[in-house]
């Protein structure tokens, strides 16, 4: 085999492994830098720039010289400077004097042997760039992207082909053919990560507007399907960089990030079924109005009782004084005891029954319960707002959640997700719901989400029951639930340890929640 052959069966090697390359690349930065170098080096280019189209324009994508040292672009993290080059001009007219911009127009590609002698294309910029760097951008290859559509979706140019001694010489006709082919696969590439990244798009996009409508059901959690799911990335995060631990083996590629990212957004897919009136329900007594207005009313009924029974000499002075000064106490602590918060005391649910057993008289005169059952019931609620009733109403989200998610063909890559929105509600010792899984039955991710969902909650200001807590306070309630195995004690060493909290904290809380925290003593009121 002559040289000259061995050398095409080598460049023919390298076009097939980069078309290889080029299927499996999902970062689109990443592709682009891989399409520009390994064209650069089919060719022996010294530089080059590949453009993508958008809005009439070729936006510069990545730029590479190496003789120069320059380097924009892909996963260099320094997005190129310069602007964009019209493929029309003000007029109207193509813009056939630039280069790329004709490729792109004409769907042709253009190898010009030296810039400098050529005609009917402005190399003015080229030039302008040469005398202030010190370089002569001398032959170039400018060959379109054309994917499978027939649509031009970019252009690859290269400069300054060199040959063994480093010299610069034109691109031939078989560096045309094997660049014309490589542009090929790679627009058909770059076509294919677009629409997929499209896709990915408008998926997410549905979901955030399932999650608008569910966060929007109610002024008192709006956020939280926001929330949430970035905690849980958080915490996965500091889970995959451990290196201690008994963790310290979890490993998340880039497809385990997404799969998880979706299972969070969707997490409360389900509360787009639960009912408006319950989920905002910000005081005891509120239905259509909140009823601690008829018990006011009420309350002056019995000071009126209580008037005309002095009036008519049945009461004294001082017992008529008493029974107002107790009506009134007995209306602030009702009116107390309606807003809800973390633990009521059994005292205090007794004296609600106690206040429950006033009789006053009704519209037609007979004696009847100053409160009735349901607002017994609901003034004794022990913690929030909810009833046991409208609690398991809410609780019902989770199945529905399930029932969605379960339902959707969802591809391989995302086949876990309803089972990680599925079990933030799941408790460690199987005494969670909606399934009662234990630990062993819970994947990681599952149980990343159940420690997110307990800590945004607690940290959340817009609950009408109660404020949103400190750090120290939350996280000793936490430890708490990891001592009583709610959550995984393994996951929250790392949520202690790596900080994952305070991440959050700076994100989402205000500064007067961020207090010290002592992590050992967290750690060890935790310890089971």
């Amino acid at each position: 085999m002559s040289e000259q052959a061995h050398q095409l069966m080598h460049r023919l090697e390298m076009l097939n492994a980069i078309g290889i390359a080029l299927s499996s690349e999902r970062d689109i930065n990443r592709l682009v830098e891989l399409i520009l170098m390994a064209a650069k080096n089919l060719v022996n280019a010294d530089a080059g720039t590949l453009y993508l189209v958008r809005d009439e324009q070729l936006h510069f994508e990545i730029v590479r010289t190496d003789t120069l040292g320059i380097a924009m672009g892909g996963s260099t993290g320094k997005k190129p400077p310069m602007p964009p080059i019209p493929m029309m001009l003000d007029d109207g007219t193509p813009n056939t004097h630039t280069v790329v911009a004709c490729a792109a127009l004409v769907g042709e590609t253009f190898n010009i042997p030296d810039a400098y002698q050529a005609v009917g294309f402005d190399f003015s910029g080229t030039k302008r760039f040469d005398a202030a760097n010190g370089y002569l951008s001398k032959s170039f290859l400018t060959v379109p992207l054309r994917n499978h559509e027939r649509e031009i979706i970019g252009v690859l140019q290269l400069i300054n082909k060199l040959d063994a001694q480093g010299q610069i010489e034109p691109f031939g006709d078989q560096d045309q053919r094997l660049v014309e082919s490589l542009s090929s696969q790679a627009a058909i590439a770059l076509t294919n990560r677009q629409l997929i990244n499209e896709l990915e798009n408008l998926f997410e996009a549905l979901i955030n507007l399932i999650n608008t409508a569910i966060d929007d059901k109610s002024p008192y959690t709006g956020g939280h399907c926001e929330r949430v799911p970035a905690l849980t990335m958080l915490l996965a995060e500091a889970v995959n960089r451990v290196d201690w631990g008994p963790l310290k083996a979890f490993h998340l590629t880039e497809k385990d990030r997404y799969e998880l990212k979706i299972a969070g957004l969707l997490h409360d897919c389900g509360k787009i079924t639960t009912p408006v009136h319950v989920v905002d329900k910000s005081t005891k007594l509120e239905t259509i109005f909140d009823r601690i207005k008829l018990i006011d009313t009420r309350f002056e009924v019995l000071k009126r009782d209580a008037e005309i029974a002095f009036l008519r000499g049945v009461t004294d002075e001082a017992a008529y004084q008493a029974r107002l000064v107790q009506l009134e106490d007995d209306r602030a602590f009702l009116r107390r005891a309606n807003l809800g918060g973390e633990f009521m005391k059994p005292e205090d649910q007794q004296r609600v029954r106690d206040i429950g057993a006033y009789r006053l008289s009704d519209e037609n005169g007979q004696s009847v319960p100053f409160l009735s059952e349901d607002e017994i019931e609901n003034l004794s609620i022990a913690r929030g707002t909810l009833t046991g009733t409208e609690r398991e109403i809410i609780n019902h989200h989770i199945d529905v959640t399930i029932q969605l998610l379960e339902a959707l063909p969802w591809p391989k890559h995302l086949k876990s997700v309803p089972e990680y929105a599925g079990g933030h509600h799941e408790r460690m010792d199987g005494k969670g719901y909606p399934r009662g899984l234990t630990r062993e039955q819970m994947s990681l991710q599952a149980r990343m989400m159940g420690i997110a969902d307990i800590f945004e909650a607690l940290t959340a200001r817009d609950r009408p029951y109660k404020p949103g807590k400190t750090l120290s306070e939350s996280l000793t309630i936490l430890a708490r639930m990891c001592k009583d195995k709610h959550v995984d004690h393994e996951l929250f060493e790392v949520f202690v340890k790596e900080q994952v909290y305070l991440q959050y904290a700076h994100q989402f809380l205000e500064s007067g929640q961020i207090d010290v925290v002592d992590e050992g003593a967290i750690l060890r009121l935790a310890t089971i």
